[in-house]
């Protein structure tokens, strides 16, 4: 601005020239463009992150029991995840309960593991948690390692009874699903 310019006054406050005005407002303008635009790219990148309605089908499953008997265990698959369901024989539930829990590398008792009034089943994925292998076990005659339970073979992590990481590469236990029991010998796992 010229020193000799003099800006308008309007009860004793200098307005800005029309051009600067203007120049607000297209600046406000682009800027709101912009965030529109950049709403219009991120959208779809957020969105696909989202599941699918397959998986979300498959949110839960309703899981039957009562043809495992004691000291077997079956094997399904819950969210691409295998899911294995073992009826605990009393000797077998003895033996966990006998474990010193603090002695473990990740400490949690049976009770931990199961429902209250249903510690003959027990629920886990089967999912190695050393490097997401599928431990033997479930099935009739696999190796069931060295504590009765589950034996990873890629590594060779051995679970007991209650799915706890006894010995082996593996840092954690067999995680145990989100379920409920709509009957004595049904869950719905999810």
């Amino acid at each position: 601005m010229a020193s000799g310019t003099q800006l308008p006054v309007d009860d004793g406050h200098a307005l800005p020239p029309e051009g600067e005005r203007r120049r607000d407002f297209l600046h406000v303008a682009s800027a709101s463009v912009a965030a529109v635009g950049a709403g219009a790219v991120v959208w779809p990148l957020v969105n696909q992150m989202n599941p699918s309605a397959d998986v979300l089908a498959l949110a839960s499953i309703d899981l039957d029991l009562s043809a495992i008997q004691p000291g077997q265990a079956i094997k399904t698959s819950w969210r691409g995840k295998p899911v294995f369901a073992r009826h605990l024989t009393p000797a077998e539930i003895e033996a966990a309960n006998k474990v010193d829990v603090a002695s473990l590398r990740d400490p949690q008792s049976l009770a931990d593991r199961t429902k209250p009034g249903n510690a003959q089943w027990l629920i886990t994925l089967g999912v190695c948690t050393h490097l997401g292998c599928v431990p033997l076990g479930a099935g009739q005659g696999e190796s069931r390692g060295d504590f009765g339970g589950y034996f990873c073979p890629c590594h060779g992590s051995h679970y007991d009874t209650a799915g706890r990481i006894r010995k082996g590469p593996a840092p954690l236990n067999l995680n145990v699903p989100d379920y409920v029991f709509k009957t004595p010998t049904s869950v719905t796992i999810g």
